[in-house]
C-alpha cells in the first residue's frame, strides 16, 4: 500500500509518497503554497508511483476527532468547524484535503490529528485554573499540538536507546513549536493549549503572553479583537521583536553582526526555550534524553548549543564538534559520551507517523469496517 501523506503548514505544503515498508519513494515540499493551486499536486502525482490512500495531516479535530479518521463531507465539516482554534493551519489543512479529494477520488483519505498524542496527559496539566462553569459549558483544556512529531521522537528515541530512556524532552522547533514531556513512550505534559498560541516564542506567534497584558490592550489599548489575533499570531515572536521575517537563520546572521534587535529575539528564544524544558523535565522527575526536531530543532547548531548551555545543572552537556556536524537528514547523538542524559537530534517524520497511522486504519477497516470514522 502506497500512502500519499498531505502535511499542510503554515506556508508550505509537504507531498510526501511512502511504500508499505515506511520508505520514502517520492517527496516534494511546495514553499510557498497559497493553498488554492493544485497543479503542483498534480505535478507531483503525475511523476510518482499509484497511490492507494492518502494521509493527512490536521492540527486539530475540534472535541469530536482525535483518532485517524476517514475523510468524509461530515468529517470536513467537523474540521472546518475547529478552524478558530488553528487559524493558521485548519482552513490550510482543508484545502489540501479538497485539493487531493478532488485528484483523487478514487482513493481513501485519512485525517490524522496532531492531538491525538497528547489525549495521555492527566487532569492536572490538561485542565486550566478557571471558573467550573467555563470548563462546564465549553470544552477548554490542553489539547497540545506537534503530536505526530513528539510520537515520532519518542519511536526514535527508544530506537537509538533500547527503550532504556524513559523520560524524554521532545523539542519539536520549527516556525511553531512545542515541547512535550514523555514519559514511558505517552505524552504526559506540553507547552501548547487548547490551541497552538500558547507556550514557546514562535517565528511569528508570540507563544504565552501575560493574559492580563491582553486584557488591558483590549480594554484600554483600543485594539479590536481581530488586531490582537493579528498580533499575536502573525506579527509577534521572533519577527515581532526583531523585525523581518522572524526566520532564525536571518535572526542569527543579524545578531552576529551586532544587530540589538536580532540579539534581543535571539536571547529571548533561548531563555524561554530552556525554561520551559526545565518545566517539562519537572513533569516528568528528570531527564533522560533530550531530543531537537523541526526545521531550526535540525539545522541551527547555534540554537542547540546555546539552548543546552544553560542545561548542564540536569546533566545536559552537548559535544561542539558532534552538534556542528549533526543535520536533520539523520538521527545524531550530540550530548557528549560522559554525559548523564543525552541530547540527540531527530530527522523530522510525521510523514512516517501519518503513512503508518493510515494503513493501519485500513488495515483494521477491513476487519471491522463499521467502526471506521466513528468519531470517539
Amino acid at each position: 500500500m502506497n500512502v500519499l501523506v498531505v502535511n499542510t503548514g503554515g506556508v508550505t505544503l509537504d507531498l510526501t509518497n511512502v511504500d508499505d515498508d515506511g520508505r520514502t519513494v517520492a517527496h516534494r515540499q511546495i514553499d510557498p503554497w497559497d493553498g488554492h493551486d493544485t497543479a503542483p499536486i498534480g505535478e507531483f502525482l503525475d511523476h510518482t508511483t499509484t497511490v492507494d490512500a492518502v494521509g493527512h495531516r490536521v492540527v486539530h479535530g475540534g472535541n469530536t476527532l482525535s483518532k485517524p479518521t476517514i475523510i468524509d463531507e461530515r468529517v470536513e465539516g467537523i474540521i472546518e468547524a475547529a478552524a478558530p482554534l488553528a487559524p493558521l493551519h485548519q482552513q490550510r489543512a482543508l484545502l489540501g484535503i479538497r485539493a487531493a479529494r478532488t485528484l483523487l477520488p478514487d482513493a481513501v483519505h485519512v485525517a490524522c490529528f496532531d492531538t491525538e498524542f497528547h489525549t495521555t496527559i492527566p487532569d492536572p496539566a490538561a485542565t486550566y485554573p478557571i471558573p467550573a462553569e467555563w470548563r462546564e459549558r465549553w470544552p477548554l483544556r490542553r489539547a497540545g499540538f506537534h503530536g505526530l512529531s513528539h510520537r515520532h521522537v519518542a519511536n526514535v528515541v527508544a530506537t537509538i536507546t533500547g527503550g532504556d530512556a524513559r523520560r524524554i524532552v521532545s523539542c519539536h522547533l520549527g516556525s511553531g513549536a512545542s515541547l512535550c514531556a514523555i514519559a514511558d513512550g505517552r505524552s504526559v505534559d506540553t507547552t501548547m493549549g487548547m490551541t497552538p498560541l500558547e507556550g514557546l516564542m514562535m517565528v511569528n506567534r508570540s507563544g504565552s503572553v501575560d493574559p492580563g497584558l491582553l486584557l488591558w490592550l483590549l480594554q484600554h489599548g483600543g485594539l479590536t479583537p481581530n488586531e490582537l489575533a493579528d498580533g499575536l499570531y502573525r506579527e509577534g515572536g521572533l519577527k515581532g521583536v526583531a523585525g523581518g521575517s522572524g526566520d532564525m537563520r536571518d535572526i542569527i546572521a543579524r545578531a552576529d553582526t551586532g544587530d540589538a534587535a536580532a540579539r534581543l529575539a535571539f536571547d529571548m528564544y533561548i531563555h524561554r526555550l530552556r525554561r520551559e524544558i526545565a518545566a517539562m523535565t519537572a513533569a516528568l522527575g528528570g531527564i533522560d534524553v533530550l531530543a531537537f526536531t523541526g526545521g531550526v530543532g535540525e539545522h541551527m547548531p547555534a540554537v542547540r548549543a546555546a539552548t543546552a548551555d544553560g542545561l548542564g545543572y540536569l546533566g545536559l552537556v552537548i559535544d561542539p564538534d558532534r552538534n556542528q556536524r549533526a543535520r536533520g537528514d539523520a538521527d545524531h547523538q550530540i550530548s557528549t559520551p560522559a554525559s548523564p542524559a543525552r541530547c540527540v537530534v531527530v530527522a523530522t517524520g510525521e510523514h512516517i507517523e501519518i503513512a503508518a497511522a493510515t494503513r493501519t486504519l485500513l488495515h483494521r477497516d477491513q476487519q471491522h469496517p463499521s467502526t471506521i470514522g466513528v468519531p470517539p
